[in-house]
């Protein structure tokens, strides 16, 4: 075995001397760095960095909303709670369109359509009741100068709110003791669907005509009378209260609260709009 050069290194200091070999000073292989040196660095985790919360789509919200309040069978108590929240947030829409005592009856109203048919029932009757308020404030001021505005500026109390959902609210209480067994539930969804569709379409054809219509007739002679005139209907006006209905019935198609949607949208509609030509001929008769 060959012998070592061994260097001796002095210290000033008293340690042990360094001993290196030959080898170790002159190597015979030159040093290949097979890898990049590694150097420490700063690492954060995850949790570290602060998260920035995503922006909240109001549209997100109101369908978590929509699918809390459907995952429970509607009972008077949810009915109650729903109903109140909703008009709390709804006050100021409620108030335009309404008197004090017109809101209670349409909180009694919607207590009791939510029990019988749902947040969907509810929504149908609140949308009838924001396009009846809609189409009651066109041209409010040319309706008042004419003397056939609704009064209080079309606010309606409760004799109105009552008088528009007679008929529902029948087709309500039947399908909450379920009169007829499930053979009729379908039947009382339809009518209480059909009873705000021609209420709506009697609304509108009144408002619209008021407000736009050219030449009425009454419907009984077609004899040409002034605008307003009990009785009396204008092509304005009877177009309007069939698209309407048509828009009405639609949105209970979308909610689910019609089968057959076609078919019974256009009977809705064609129903509706005779009702209410009916109606302005018995109240000519």
């Amino acid at each position: 075995m060959a012998q070592s050069t061994l260097l001796h290194i002095k210290h000033p200091y008293p340690f042990p001397p360094l001993h290196f070999s030959e080898s170790q000073i002159h190597p015979k292989k030159p040093l290949i760095l097979t890898s990049t040196p590694s150097f420490p660095t700063l690492k954060f985790h995850k949790k570290m960095i602060p998260h920035r919360p995503h922006a909240v789509s109001v549209q997100g919200v109101l369908s978590d909303a929509m699918n809390l309040i459907q995952s429970a069978h509607p009972t008077w108590k949810s009915a109650l709670f729903s109903n109140l929240l909703i008009f709390v947030v709804g006050s100021p829409i409620l108030v335009s369109g309404l008197s004090i005592s017109g809101i209670f009856a349409a909180y009694l109203l919607g207590t009791l359509t939510w029990r019988a048919f749902g947040p969907s029932g509810f929504l149908l009757v609140a949308s009838y009741f924001v396009i009846g308020t809609a189409v009651t404030k066109v041209k409010m001021a040319q309706k008042e100068a004419q003397g056939v505005a609704e009064k209080r500026k079309g606010r309606r109390g409760p004799g109105s709110v009552i008088g528009s959902s007679a008929a529902g609210c029948v087709c309500a209480f039947l399908s909450i003791f379920g009169i007829g067994g499930r053979a009729f539930l379908a039947l009382w969804q339809l009518g209480f669907v059909a009873s705000f569709c021609t209420k709506l379409s009697d609304t509108v054809s009144s408002e619209i005509g008021k407000a736009y219509g050219k030449t009425t007739y009454l419907v009984t002679t077609f004899k040409v009378v002034p605008r307003g005139t009990e009785g009396a209907v204008s092509a304005e006006g009877t177009l309007a209260g069939l698209l309407a209905s048509i828009l009405l019935a639609s949105i209970g198609c979308i909610l689910g609260e019609l089968n057959n949607d076609a078919v019974n949208v256009i009977n809705i509609s064609v129903g509706s709009i005779l009702a209410v030509l009916m109606q302005q001929v018995f109240l000519r008769s």
